[in-house]
């Protein structure tokens, strides 16, 4: 596995992650791999990125998780720059997901190592990530890249727990 950006050679595997974790009907993470249609390419490449921050809004990239050997994507992770004051209650450094095929594979431990490298690049020390109590999957995938909770808040009624990241 390896995280690529987003560009038009990876445009085919992207459609075939997106079509299958839309056909379930849940919610697709991160949020940035869903906020703009993917079907005009263009504007979805231009989205996927905050170069700028406004409106509350902070800089972050976002990558995919390729897999070589089989040439499919597996999921995408999305890592804000630095924290305000919204991310660092809820939402943190890195947001990620798994496509629902790819899942209970060890591909989101994997995945969330190479995004952890990535936040070394930005020149961060500590990393906050956010996930659902009821996640068992992504907190365990949190905790064996060295996540340490923190504490458990509720945000619109939904337990989220917090895990900070030494690197």
């Amino acid at each position: 596995m390896r995280l690529i950006k987003m560009e038009e050679k990876y445009k085919d595997l992207l459609f075939d992650m997106l079509e299958e974790w839309y056909a379930t009907g849940e919610k697709i993470v991160p949020y940035a791999i869903r906020k703009v249609d993917y079907h005009d390419f263009e504007q979805y490449l231009e989205s996927l990125e905050i170069k700028d921050a406004s409106d509350g809004k902070v800089p972050d990239s976002t990558f995919f998780a390729l897999d070589e050997e089989r040439n499919i994507l597996l999921g995408a992770v999305n890592i804000r720059h630095y924290l305000n004051e919204a991310l660092l209650l809820n939402g943190g450094h890195i947001g990620d997901g798994i496509r629902p095929s790819e899942r209970l594979k060890g591909n989101a431990t994997q995945m969330i190592g190479l995004a952890l490298e990535e936040c070394r690049k930005l020149g961060l020390d500590k990393v906050l990530m956010v996930c659902d109590k009821e996640n068992i999957g992504s907190a365990k995938s949190i905790m064996k890249n060295g996540g340490v909770l923190e504490n458990e808040i509720v945000v619109d009624g939904v337990t989220e727990q917090r895990y900070w990241i030494t690197l």
